[in-house]
């Protein structure tokens, strides 16, 4: 009798492999924006603390602090770290997302996808980064507010730290989310944790003016970094703003394309190490 020929599985979906995990790349960063889209309310109560910092506190000290101290108008030395808290706080909203996707079983439909499962942890990195650099556009809006041009270059520039710091923070926060399961816990460490790094930042001040024995904890922070660079990188741009009190190495400060090289190689550790548990543990 003649051997029978089983064909061979069709493959469920169209076109090849790396065309189905762009696909699903794409599903996640859509609905990331499907949810900021439908939930406006949401965004403006993000986006109302941030501005607060920047129009009630700017505007309160900018009289009060000489511009020798910060290298020029306060408000525009308090834009920068402004900027990075923006994006930081929705960047690092998608773990608490995964964690919620996670109980809600929602991972588990999204996990009979045909695509690896690393992939699904990078739509959601950078589902977060793209809809976190959107609304850290829209406080960018306000740069003429505390004085600053709206140069094409000054405002790419700004708009590339950024995308940079929003990728690190989300997959940090994924880091975090894909090895902590209860969103108690992730919540309080969040709690714990993004306030210290905000205030040793240097996005109040310039971080010469903390102790010396916060030098340690400040060069470690990674917001420290985005806040420099960032705030650097107007002092390129726009004459009479210097930069000063960043993060220093035994008293050397070490470049913008340094800084964000080192929060960009941070990120992409955290997300490789992300990958490696979530494909283990789901």
């Amino acid at each position: 009798m003649a051997a029978t020929t089983v064909p061979a599985p069709r493959d469920p979906l169209p076109g090849s492999a790396l065309r189905r995990e762009l696909r699903a790349v794409h599903a996640l960063v859509h609905r990331g924006l499907l949810r900021l889209t439908s939930r406006r309310t949401n965004v403006v109560v993000m986006l109302f603390q941030p501005a607060l910092y920047l129009l009630a506190l700017g505007g309160g000290l900018s009289a009060l602090i000489p511009h020798s101290a910060v290298g020029g108008d306060y408000r525009a030395f308090l834009f920068p770290g402004v900027l990075a808290l923006t994006v930081q706080a929705p960047a690092m909203s998608v773990g608490v997302r995964l964690i919620i996707d996670r109980e809600s079983g929602y991972l588990r439909e999204t996990l009979m996808a045909p695509v690896r499962r690393s992939t699904l942890l990078y739509g959601d990195c950078l589902s977060g980064t793209v809809t976190a650099t959107v609304q850290g556009t829209v406080l960018l809006s306000l740069a003429g507010v505390v004085g600053l041009p709206y140069q094409p270059l000054l405002l790419c520039l700004l708009l590339a730290g950024m995308i940079v710091t929003a990728f690190t923070f989300a997959a940090l926060t994924l880091a975090l989310a894909v090895h902590i399961r209860a969103i108690e816990t992730f919540n309080m460490l969040l709690t714990l944790t993004m306030m210290p790094l905000f205030f040793l930042s240097g996005a109040f001040f310039p971080l010469s003016a903390l102790p010396s024995w916060l030098a340690t904890l400040t060069s470690l922070n990674p917001l420290s970094y985005a806040v420099d660079a960032l705030r650097r990188c107007i002092a390129s741009q726009v004459p009479g703003h210097a930069a000063g009190g960043g993060p220093q190495w035994a008293g050397w400060q070490p470049p913008v394309a340094l800084e964000l090289g080192l929060l960009a190689a941070a990120g992409m550790g955290a997300l490789v190490w992300a990958a490696h548990g979530f494909a283990h543990r789901e």
